[in-house]
């Protein structure tokens, strides 16, 4: 019990990473607010914060845009009237499109910037202020990704969103962490979920991740969430401004 008595909110968390982190935060003894545009999983299945309170947890679902303030700051004030204080607040919410620049739309990459990284900004300035108010020594724990950190292929408005969202973390940690406010983020490699769908059932792009992925697997969301407790929890106290790769070794060429 990791997380026993905190209180998290985790934006995207009713599908992916966002709901494998939800879940194991509630099994690890926290209150879980699921924070997303739609309650029902892309995946199919119980709402994510449905399925939390049938195993003995405590959860609530908000609908939540993250890249509207109004909706962000409701998103705090609820979850605070619910359960008294925010802890954790997992920014894990995100788009994606492929489509190399000259390809793509400029109303996509507004879009993607919006909801990846603009949404990251606002989540943790509220959580901040609320942290701040309050005397609470929480953590910030950012889902960027391996494009955050190197380039990826057809897929600009990712790597810039991404890595604004690493940089951004490293910056937030040097501001905060004199205040007791824990802030780090995960870069995901390639993981399993509804969004990666599409590239992943494709033969030539599944052959070459295989073959760059030393650990010869792709990454389940419950390898992220796994990462998302230990950087939530007192066990990395010490541990500031990190952005952890979480991708079987696809970073290590």
């Amino acid at each position: 019990m990791r997380l026993d008595d905190k209180v998290a909110i985790v934006t995207g968390a009713s599908s992916g990473i966002g709901r494998a982190i939800a879940l194991k935060f509630a099994e690890e003894g926290a209150k879980v607010t699921v924070a997303d545009i739609q309650e029902e999983p892309r995946e199919g299945g119980e709402p994510t914060h449905s399925k939390i309170k049938d195993e003995g947890g405590e959860s609530i679902f908000l609908e939540t845009d993250v890249s509207d303030k109004g909706s962000v700051q409701e998103m705090v004030s609820k979850t605070v009237d619910e359960f008294g204080r925010v802890d954790i607040m997992v920014n894990n919410a995100g788009i994606f499109f492929e489509g190399a620049v000259e390809d793509l739309d400029e109303e996509d990459w507004d879009q993607l910037l919006d909801v990846d990284l603009k949404g990251v900004y606002l989540c943790t300035k509220e959580a901040i202020n609320h942290m701040l108010e309050e005397n609470i020594e929480g953590s910030i724990v950012n889902i960027s990704s391996i494009a955050g950190i190197t380039g990826y292929s057809n897929a600009p408005a990712y790597c810039a969103a991404k890595g604004g969202v690493t940089n951004f973390t490293r910056e937030v940690a040097l501001d905060y962490g004199s205040e007791g406010i824990n802030v780090n983020a995960i870069c995901p490699g390639v993981i399993k979920t509804k969004m990666t769908e599409d590239f992943r059932e494709d033969e030539e792009t599944k052959a070459f991740l295989d073959q760059n992925t030393p650990y010869k697997r792709l990454g389940e969301p419950e390898d992220i969430a796994n990462a998302a407790v230990f950087l939530a929890s007192d066990e990395s106290n010490f541990v500031q401004g990190e952005n952890l790769v979480v991708d079987g070794g696809w970073n290590a060429h």
